[in-house]
């Protein structure tokens, strides 16, 4: 049986929308609808879509900084909705920590790396001054980085090496799982690569989960163990890294496949014709009714906009949200 670290269960999370003088509610905003997942310990699982799928939202719920509309969130078994606030400061913050995209903006630019790698240990912890200072060390070692790097200042450092300090402060906790929204996007593709061998690496040593936000499928495949596809809050595709990639089912998957890796010419000489989507997704305000892609699937048919498909099984691990399939 799968050692499930964290387990999302239904999630939702409903924004009202008001309007007028007395600013009554006039709508609500999907942005998730209905989301269950599971994080294996020593496991990486990706949520992968276009911008305003929702993958960012649920990544907020997991590190409390958003509450769920609705639905539950189990860590090691345990509803974190039931914990007090001095449970969440022992038992689930610490276990819990993330690695925000862009490394200029997510670390304060008048404090030493020393203090921002030691922030979490200071506040979480009463290890002693020369306990924090040791610990700092040990972290930029891990990460690859010069002992001398402590006593600098962030802007002192390129992009890379910048991610590689919000990887240590992330780390300073020993935390069982750790969020990453967009780890590598916001850097030069010769480091991306640096990047993402450090974090393998780093899994293989702590036997850390890991739940990437990504919408490069390239950073997707060579860091998942599952993947999540999402379209207008709701999860359309589910499996395992290698069966989702060489056998994608639902349309939408195979549109992001066809847009992010076939890039070559000699696709086109064996037959293999990109999908192009028409329009836009429409807004979480109003999602269509039956299936949310139907609107733009170039497959669908009369039965998609009456009929909303659930998420169900194909075989194994493997999941799909479509009447086709």
């Amino acid at each position: 049986m799968a050692d499930v670290f964290l387990e999302g269960r239904d999630l939702k999370k409903y924004y009202p929308v008001n309007k007028g003088l007395l600013q009554r509610t006039v709508g609500w905003v999907r942005a998730v609808d209905g989301v269950s997942f599971t994080i294996e310990r020593g496991k990486t699982m990706s949520l992968v879509g276009e911008s305003g799928a929702g993958k960012t939202t649920i990544a907020k719920q997991v590190l409390l900084l958003e509450k769920p509309t609705s639905g539950t969130i189990l860590c090691e078994g345990n509803d974190i909705q039931q914990f007090s606030r001095s449970q969440l400061k022992m038992n689930y913050r610490p276990k819990v920590q993330a690695v925000q995209q862009n490394p200029w903006s997510s670390m304060n630019p008048r404090m030493r790396v020393r203090d921002i790698i030691a922030e979490p240990l200071v506040v979480n912890t009463k290890q002693s001054k020369q306990q924090v200072r040791s610990r700092v060390q040990e972290l930029l070692e891990q990460v690859g980085l010069m002992a001398d790097a402590a006593e600098r200042y962030p802007h002192e450092f390129s992009g890379g090496q910048r991610q590689r300090i919000a990887v240590a402060r992330a780390l300073a906790l020993n935390p069982n799982l750790v969020v990453l929204d967009e780890p590598v996007s916001a850097l030069d593709v010769s480091i991306r690569a640096q990047i993402m061998n450090l974090l393998k690496d780093l899994q293989a040593q702590y036997h850390l989960s890991y739940m990437v936000i990504a919408h490069n499928l390239a950073t997707v495949r060579y860091m998942s163990h599952s993947v999540a596809i999402m379209y207008l809050g709701q999860i359309v595709e589910y499996g395992e890294e290698e069966e989702l990639f060489k056998h994608p089912l639902h349309p939408y998957t195979k549109a992001l496949m066809s847009a992010s890796l076939l890039t070559l010419p000699e696709d086109e000489d064996k037959g293999v014709k990109k999908i192009i989507l028409s329009g836009e997704m429409p807004s979480p305000l109003d999602p269509p009714p039956g299936c949310r892609f139907h609107t733009r699937c170039p497959e669908a048919r009369a039965e998609c906009s009456q009929t909303e498909p659930p998420l169900r099984s194909v075989g194994g691990s493997h999941k799909v949200a479509c009447i086709r399939v």
